[in-house]
């Protein structure tokens, strides 16, 4: 369904890949406020899958389809490894990640860096479509430090499309590698969403998704009039609650409000599997912080999340007691 979506050029919603935020704990919540949404994972780096804990590194739930894996490296045999080992997953797409400016992934000789080497990119995407059928998408920026983003763009994307890119995203900022740390390179570059979509123009038949800087569903609406898909980012951590609309604003579905007393059911079920593991239930608390911004109780709720969900011993009915504080007929009026 979902490569059909791709193909098509329908319109597609995506959490963003975000290092150390979206782990399976924070997919596993964002699936039960969308079922439609593409959900992505941290980048991971292809020589961590080739030598490391792959069950630890790849392992989801079932229920999180449908599911990214965004992947790092710079290295063809070593990404077509990791996408071989990868295909047995289960992922709907592979992602190849070109548009991190961490100087952890500069040090790798991959990343944001890689877009002054779009013959190099193109490789890495032969080798990955070679060896699986599953769609390979890249993740770019519009340029870096002082290249032209009107030609160095179109050249980035002509390499890695003829080498057989499924899709690409991007991030409509410059990356600054020199001069920016990866935090300010997030928010300082300007903005340039016109240059992704004449990007979308200048390749009407490819899908080409947007992300940087959307802070609502409003805004996505938006980008979907002239590109096919959106990416939020922090806006969708900081303020999980609005995927809940998602299926109904953006895929035009028919579907009954956010259960939320279900979604509790959901998330302690999944916690009381993470601890009987060996986990934390700080690990997934972290990501629920954010649900219900604005609602009357939202602030004993984060409270109780993160006094009570570090102590020794914390169980899931720490949960059932921050849900308990949320006013929910006030969730219901402010919809």
């Amino acid at each position: 369904m979902y490569r059909d979506a791709l193909k098509s050029k329908d319109k597609i919603l995506s959490v963003a890949p975000m290092m150390d935020w979206t782990d399976r704990h924070c997919r596993f919540l964002h699936r039960q406020l969308s079922h439609q949404a593409l959900l992505y994972t941290e980048m991971v780096v292809a020589d961590a899958i080739i030598h490391g804990d792959r069950e630890r590194l790849l392992g989801y739930d079932p229920a999180e389809h449908p599911v990214a894996l965004q992947l790092g490296g710079s290295e063809p045999d070593k990404l077509a490894e990791a996408v071989r080992i990868a295909a047995d997953f289960g992922y709907d797409e592979i992602n190849l990640n070109v548009g991190c400016p961490s100087d952890r992934v500069q040090s790798g000789a991959f990343g944001a860096c890689l877009m002054r080497e779009p013959d190099l990119v193109a490789g890495c995407v032969a080798a990955m479509k070679a060896v699986s059928d599953l769609p390979v998408t890249v993740k770019c920026r519009i340029g870096v430090d002082e290249q032209d983003t009107e030609i160095a763009l179109s050249a980035f994307a002509h390499a890695v499309l003829d080498a057989g890119t499924d899709a690409l995203w991007v991030h409509a900022r410059k990356a600054w590698l020199e001069g920016l740390s990866p935090k300010q390179n997030r928010d300082v570059p300007p903005l340039d969403y016109d240059r992704v979509y004449r990007l979308k123009q200048e390749f009407p038949n490819v899908f080409i998704g947007i992300n940087g800087g959307v802070a609502d569903l409003n805004q996505a609406v938006d980008h979907l009039n002239h590109v096919d898909g959106v990416m939020l980012g922090r806006a969708a951590y900081h303020n999980a609650s609005l995927l809940g609309e998602v299926d109904r604003r953006i895929y035009g579905m028919d579907v009954p409000e956010i259960d939320w007393e279900a979604v509790c059911a959901a998330m302690m079920a999944h916690a009381e599997a993470h601890l009987a593991s060996g986990g934390r239930l700080i690990h997934v608390t972290r990501h629920m912080v954010g649900l219900f911004l604005g609602v009357r109780g939202a602030r004993r709720f984060r409270q109780i999340l993160s006094n009570e969900a570090v102590r020794p011993g914390a169980g899931p009915e720490v949960m059932g007691a921050a849900f308990a504080a949320i006013d929910f007929a006030d969730l219901t009026a402010a919809a």
